[in-house]
């Protein structure tokens, strides 16, 4: 299955694209914080760090799982919405 740009999305008002961008953005974003969380553990396991010691890697998993939490809200949302719209036709 191919997938379609944002362009090509026929039928989809702007405030959808521009929710879909946000999910895909927060979801990026909360997967390399939790990436980045690992890799200053590990490097404070061998005596390195790469924050300089402004986040710990716990901190950095909190940010993840917050931005992760408002992906799963926004999708339920959006297959909520999706629902409700086919039971009315």
């Amino acid at each position: 299955m191919k997938r379609r740009s944002f362009a090509e999305i026929e039928g989809v008002n702007p405030m959808e694209k521009i929710e879909m961008i946000i999910r895909r953005l927060l979801l990026a974003a909360s997967f390399l914080l939790a990436a980045l969380s690992i890799l200053e553990k590990v490097l404070n396991l061998t005596g390195y760090t790469l924050l300089r010691g402004y986040y710990t890697p716990f901190r950095l998993l909190e940010f993840s799982a917050i931005g992760l939490l408002f992906v799963i809200v926004l999708q339920l949302h959006r297959i909520r919405l999706s629902l409700n719209s086919k039971g009315t036709k």
